[in-house]
């Protein structure tokens, strides 16, 4: 998801590990689009939340919100209905957890278009980007036990890290990686992720990006640095990877007997959603990959259902704590959630954590993408009350217009109708992007192919090889061997497809910075030696042409 432009923040110090100085002062913000996650994920869609100012019903106190949750349940089943059906959400599961017990669960429609399977409370989906938040708590695991500071150097950790600006390569620090104000562009070369590069190669990638803002001031939505994150979280607790300290620090002390971590999980489980992606025309059902989200660990790789994730909830609204079992230090699980860097006036990023402010509560919440199911997440601690909802459809708003509208009947704040006020955003993003890859009316001649075609280099990419094929062109990575079909568009500009062969078909099927652009480009001696290729939403990578014998 692409987040809007956001005000800036105040830049957070180096902290000490006591817990009485780990808190500062909070800044709350507003917040006005739907993010990735990968995960959060793709569309730029705003989202229009109501002003804190706004009137409110009175609010509800502990004693009573067991007895709210019930009270609006009617409201609440109809409210889901109805936005399932005006973005053709096929399948959904919620849980309200209120008071430390899961108060309210039911699933709604059905696991697949094709199976008409119905959707339980026990019914497995991918939660993508809520999936921060877990790595944030291993990371308060590991502070907990003296094996990491908030304030370690990463560099210190992984030797390898390193960023196109020395000093903030040397002061990144360990609260730096999930706080999304890295500097780096919005979901940076996430594009990696998807032609299946490794954790390492898309680690190293980050030292050839350009910042686009100041180090610790403007809120910019990664998934790379949490993959970075993950590895340091699994070396210092002495684990082979993440998904093993997920599995020993939190899933397995919460009992969360049902989540997993793989493609393999989710596929052979007896009871589990398929991923549909969203089209203006309807949703269409699209087959598993190994490839999305599960390479990016941490960022958003949890498979899980409701009856879990009220597990995850009730530990969260309970200060660390579950089933009196201490998981988590109450001060270190407090610091996930304060704000590290604003968006707006009353909405600000934590670590795997949006913080906002309403009328009646501050809100924690998260929302995840993974390109054909959509989550959400959201707690009131001061209230004792947490609501999940699960999907299986790419996550163009639904997920958090429900989750938000179910949060504020809960709450007693202001009525605001999220479907209605956001059901165009999709459609418009949709027809932006078939406006952007749409052939102009009278296209310039394209160039003779085969002098484009050429061994190429690229730092983040490493080895191309672009062919003439009929009358287009494939390049081919070398690394992965992910091939682009460049169709020529309008003279020199090429629209740049992923091609679905292989393991790549359901990434394709995923339409997830799996189309842009190639140029070709004269260089400084006045030969076409570079390439340019460039996405819709501003990736942008140049290719060097090889010289014979290894050259440039």
């Amino acid at each position: 998801m692409k987040p809007l432009t956001a005000a800036p923040s105040v830049g957070s110090p180096v902290l000490p590990q006591r817990a009485a100085e780990i808190a500062g002062p909070g800044v709350r913000h507003r917040f006005s689009a739907v993010f990735l996650s990968s995960l959060t994920i793709v569309a730029a869609i705003t989202l229009n939340l109501p002003n804190a100012a706004e009137a409110a019903e009175p609010s509800h106190n502990k004693a009573t919100i067991e007895g709210r949750v019930q009270e609006v349940i009617p409201e609440i089943e109809a409210y889901i209905a109805d936005g399932m059906k005006a973005v053709d959400v096929p399948g959904l599961a919620i849980g309200i957890v209120a008071n430390d017990r899961l108060t309210y669960a039911k699933g709604f429609g059905v696991r697949s278009k094709s199976s008409r399977l119905p959707v339980d409370t026990r019914t497995i989906f991918q939660i993508g980007s809520t999936t921060k938040a877990f790595l944030a708590a291993t990371e308060a695991i590991m502070v907990d036990r003296g094996k990491l500071r908030w304030d370690d150097r990463v560099v210190d950790l992984y030797p390898a890290f390193q960023l196109k600006d020395p000093w903030v390569t040397r002061e990144f620090r360990v609260f730096d990686l999930l706080a999304q104000r890295s500097g780096l562009p919005p979901l940076v070369n996430d594009t990696l992720a998807m032609l299946d590069f490794k954790e390492v190669e898309m680690i190293r990638s980050l030292r050839h990006v350009e910042p686009v803002s100041s180090f610790r001031t403007t809120f910019a939505y990664t998934n790379i640095t949490h993959l970075l994150a993950s590895r340091i979280v699994a070396t210092a607790a002495g684990a082979t990877d993440w998904n093993a300290v997920l599995q020993q620090e939190l899933l397995n002390p919460l009992g969360m007997k049902d989540s997993t971590y793989t493609v393999e999980a989710i596929e052979t489980a007896n009871n589990h959603a398929n991923g549909h992606r969203w089209t203006p025309e309807g949703t269409i059902e699209v087959p598993f990959t190994p490839i999305f989200p599960y390479h990016l660990a941490g960022a958003g790789n949890i498979n899980s259902n409701i009856e879990d994730m009220a597990r995850w909830v009730r530990m969260q609204l309970g200060n660390g704590a579950f089933d009196g079992r201490r998981i988590v230090s109450p001060e270190n699980l407090a610091y996930t959630h304060m704000p590290k860097v604003a968006l707006n006036e009353q909405m600000s990023y934590a670590l795997g954590w949006y913080n906002r402010q309403t009328p009646n509560g501050n809100t924690l919440w998260h929302d995840g993408d993974a390109l054909s199911f959509g989550s959400f997440v959201g707690l009131v601690p001061d209230k004792n009350v947490g609501v999940i909802i699960l999907t299986n459809e790419t996550h163009v708003g639904a997920p958090v217009w429900l989750g938000m509208w179910v949060l504020d009947r809960i709450l007693g704040n202001a009525k605001r109708d999220y479907v209605a006020d956001n059901l165009e955003n999709p459609k418009a993003s949709f027809a932006e992007t078939a406006r952007l890859f749409g052939k102009p009316a009278k296209p310039r001649p394209f160039p003779p192919l085969a002098p484009l075609a050429g061994n190429f280099i690229n730092p983040s990419f490493g080895e191309a090889v672009v062919r003439v094929d009929g009358d287009s062109l494939v390049m081919e990575l070398q690394a992965t061997g992910a091939k682009l079909q460049l169709e020529p568009l309008d003279g020199d500009i090429f629209i740049a497809n992923l091609k679905p062969t292989d393991r790549f078909g359901p990434v394709v099927d995923l339409a997830y910075k799996t189309k842009g652009f190639a140029q070709f480009q004269i260089d400084k001696a006045g030969k076409l030696n570079l390439l340019r290729l460039s996405s819709a939403d501003g990736d942008a990578y140049e290719f060097t042409r090889e010289r014979a014998g290894g050259g440039r």
